[in-house]
């Protein structure tokens, strides 16, 4: 272990196997059945979001993104191997990984607010949630977040389109662009100087003083997590659709850019829940932000941070500028993460030009940080222990935000 901290000190790019990985532990406080049922609120509400979002019309009301071929960066990533992209950088109304989770977790509070009220019921038509009556309802209450960006995106963007009053404090990470995008979209946007923690803090408190206040927690937020993990049932359609059937023998690798951990966190607890062994989650951060590797290595979850350790929470990929994991997800990661991989600013914006080059794909840094799990984990011992052939691996590189990226 001091190795491994002196490694990640002096920010060698490191890939982490977890000794805890599928060994029995505490039972899950979720399920498939919580799931299932997150997916089933999510269609209950596909026809509000076709109305209100165009660019969400075109698929019914579903943000999803699609699962591509990508050739040309596979050649330089993985010669002769099996490697798909799950395109969340191109998820429509956010443009990010976050439109799942962050969505979800708002139009949970708005079912809530509008069946305590009588307004509706479960069998209604949604849509009747954008009428002047129940927008007027829900403008009483203010929602917010705190956010390095993209979270804060995806909740200004969906809680201004119902009709509530929208605040996202943005930490000092955050890019112009998204604060001045969520400006244009209606949303309260407060700069902070201080890191992800201090704005997140800082939202927590002030929404704790206003009864109609709805603070949704990134670090602990159950709502945000089922509304990530529904990723994996999509996954498994359209996987089916190639005629791809992962089993123990033929699994998938999974490669999920990491921040605080919760839409990865979810998104690798729905792929566990539905593929069981026939599935391995890595994460990846970078050499200066490895918070989740550093917290579930030395079993300290969120009580420890980058900063102790000397590193400085300082990195071109701002949605993984996070120095402390968010403890929810942490211990449900303890045994359902394979690993965790780390790389320099350096090799992301290396992969985020090949990614534009080769393939045409318009990501932010932090979506290209899973590309180098490919490498890193095939040139390690996972195979070995595991004893499983990596020919007949099918690798996932999830990317993670871009479709609002200026030019």
């Amino acid at each position: 272990m001091d190795t491994f901290l002196e490694k990640m000190r002096q920010r060698q790019a490191l890939c982490w196997l977890n000794p805890d990985y599928e060994q029995p532990g505490e039972a899950l406080p979720c399920g498939l059945g919580d799931i299932l049922d997150a997916e089933a609120r999510l269609f209950r509400f596909a026809p509000l979001l076709a109305e209100l979002f165009e660019e969400a019309a075109e698929q019914f009301g579903v943000i999803e993104s699609r699962l591509l071929d990508i050739p040309r960066l596979g050649k330089e990533l993985l010669p002769g191997g099996k490697l798909l992209l799950k395109a969340d950088h191109d998820l429509p109304v956010a443009g990010s990984v976050k439109a799942r989770g962050g969505i979800y977790n708002v139009l949970c509070f708005a079912e809530e607010v509008c069946l305590k009220a009588g307004v509706l019921s479960c069998g209604e038509n949604y849509r009747k949630i954008n009428t002047p009556a129940i927008r007027e309802l829900l403008g009483r209450y203010t929602v917010s977040v705190g956010s390095t960006g993209n979270l804060g995106l995806s909740i200004g963007t969906i809680a201004a389109a119902l009709g509530f009053k929208a605040k996202v404090h943005m930490s000092c990470e955050a890019k112009e662009w998204k604060k001045q995008l969520l400006r244009s979209r209606g949303v309260e946007v407060i700069e902070h100087a201080g890191d992800y923690s201090a704005a997140v803090a800082q939202g927590r408190k002030e929404s704790q003083m206003d009864p109609f206040s709805y603070f949704v927690d990134d670090e602990n937020s159950m709502e945000l997590f089922l509304g990530y993990s529904v990723a994996a049932l999509r996954l498994r359609d359209q996987l089916r659709l190639r005629q791809i059937f992962p089993d123990k023998d033929n699994p998938l690798f999974v490669y999920l850019p990491c921040g605080v951990g919760g839409a990865p966190g979810g998104i690798c607890f729905g792929l566990k829940m539905i593929f069981k062994e026939a599935v391995h989650c890595f994460f990846a951060e970078p050499v200066d932000v490895p918070c989740m590797a550093l917290g579930l290595a030395t079993g300290k979850n969120d009580a420890i941070s980058v900063y102790d350790i000397g590193l400085t929470n300082k990195t071109i990929a701002d949605g993984l500028a996070v120095a402390r994991p968010s403890s929810f997800v942490g211990k449900l990661m303890k045994n359902l993460l394979a690993g965790c991989i780390t790389l320099t600013d350096e090799r992301m914006e290396q992969f985020r030009q090949q990614a534009k080059t080769l393939e045409n794909l318009k990501i932010e840094p932090s979506a290209a940080a899973g590309f180098a799990g490919p490498e890193m984990v095939l040139s390690g011992d996972f195979c070995r222990l595991r004893k499983i052939d990596p020919a007949r691996v099918t690798h996932i590189l999830w990317t993670t935000g871009g479709r609002y990226l200026p030019e």
